[in-house]
């Protein structure tokens, strides 16, 4: 491995896209440092342990948002709002053309998702700010506006750093962002943890569990992850002019986690939305009454959380892989699977190991969402959002490695899957 790195550190192209990350990264972590005027960090801290949707963007930003600085929103309001313009790709007929119109309908669908994440930056940042508690040292309309337009400016700069990454670096800048914010957040946990079982020393015996379990864990994203079943496909032969075209085999390869970690995170903000609006108006008796029974790790929530998490895996699957639309480009370029005609019956047999993949996925999924949340709920510890940390971060880390490999396969070089 040393090796490949040094042999693709000596490919100019791909070490600048190297540098260029890295520096990227750098100005990421910097800009974590610099903290936004007029805000009572302690009240901020207070509202993160009474609220698990804050909580949960204190992992993703990389207690960015604990310590308020520029960055305190992180890549959060664009996740949400691709999330939701992906959903309303399906429902807007419109829009629906437009991702079917290649790199200028998705360039399209882009911008709408960047002005999506502006308007939801400023809701955000005004909600913190301004209508969740007192977090602001001088409450006036200026202060307020001037910590609102430094984190939704924050937001912006990092989106527009993300986008930078997968232009000119390795691998898919939001992500990489996102990556490096629970990377950073490890030692203040790891802290913690220890500092608990100081405190208690009947929980020494945790250590060991937590290794093994983190291990297993590492071990099923990875298996997961890169799991695909493959569907030999064949293409007959055509004479065009004088060339004859296909007579090939192949396969298809239909990935068992299609949809990654996004059913994870949109299932978590919409189990603990109840909670959210109930710190937005906590006034109102029987939505905080509501909010109790449903917060974050009890057995309701959780069942929900897992239902959720589940039907989402379906539904973002079918969003970004068509049966129908794989069926007619086979049929359309002479391409058929073996034993199954072409038209509605490879569209029915796609479909049903589909369903198969992503039932599999889908449990996965929910199976490393809740174990840390059941494993903290017996011990005491803080694991609620271990196993999606976990998730995010290998399967950012594989599909980085992919791209730095692709890149490499392309100079005819051995990479690291070799």
């Amino acid at each position: 491995m040393i090796q490949t790195i040094k042999r693709a550190w000596k490919i100019p192209d791909l070490r600048k896209r190297i540098i260029y990350t890295l520096i990227m990264i750098v100005l990421f972590r910097a800009g974590s440092f610099i903290a936004v005027p007029y805000i009572n960090t302690q009240a901020v801290e207070q509202l993160i342990g009474s609220n698990s949707m804050l909580g949960l963007l204190n992992i993703i930003s990389g207690n960015n948002f604990s310590n308020f600085s520029i960055f305190a929103m992180s890549i959060s309001p664009y996740i949400t709002a691709s999330i939701v313009i992906n959903l309303l790709t399906v429902v807007i007929p419109s829009w629906e053309r437009l991702s079917k119109e290649g790199e200028a309908g998705r360039k399209k669908l882009a911008k709408y998702t960047r002005y999506a994440a502006l308007l939801l930056s400023v809701i955000q940042a005004y909600g913190v700010t301004v209508t969740v508690g007192s977090v602001l040292l001088v409450n006036t309309f200026w202060v307020k506006l001037l910590v609102i337009t430094v984190v939704t400016a924050g937001s912006c700069l990092l989106l527009w750093m993300g986008e930078s990454i997968t232009e000119k670096g390795i691998g898919n800048g939001i992500s990489i962002i996102i990556f490096v914010g629970i990377i950073s957040s490890i030692p203040s946990a790891i802290q913690s943890l220890v500092l608990t079982m100081q405190t208690d020393s009947s929980k020494l015996y945790l250590l060991p569990i937590m290794i093994i379990f983190i291990l297993l864990t590492v071990a099923g994203v990875v298996a997961v992850q890169e799991g695909t079943r493959k569907i030999p496909v064949q293409y007959a032969k055509r004479v065009v002019g004088r060339k004859v075209y296909g007579g090939r085999n192949t396969h298809l390869p239909l990935k068992v986690n299609q949809s990654g970690v996004i059913p994870i995170i949109f299932a978590s903000t919409l189990t603990m939305f109840p909670s959210t609006l109930a710190s937005f108006f906590p006034n109102v008796g029987w939505l905080a009454s509501f909010a109790e029974f449903m917060s974050w790790g009890k057995t309701v929530p959780t069942i929900i959380y897992v239902v959720l998490t589940i039907a989402f895996t379906f539904f973002y699957t079918l969003v970004t892989f068509n049966p129908q639309d794989v069926a007619n480009n086979l049929k359309q370029y002479g391409g058929f699977i073996p034993g199954i005609r072409p038209g509605a019956p490879t569209v029915q047999y796609l479909s049903k190991i589909l369903n198969r993949l992503t039932l599999f996925g889908g449990l996965f999924l929910a199976l490393i969402a809740i174990i840390p949340i059941i494993v903290g709920n017996v011990t005491g510890l803080n694991l609620q959002f271990g196993g999606t940390s976990l998730l995010i971060v290998v399967g950012v880390a594989l599909e980085t490695v992919k791209q730095l490999e692709q890149q490499m396969i392309m100079r005819n070089y051995k990479g690291f899957l070799k």
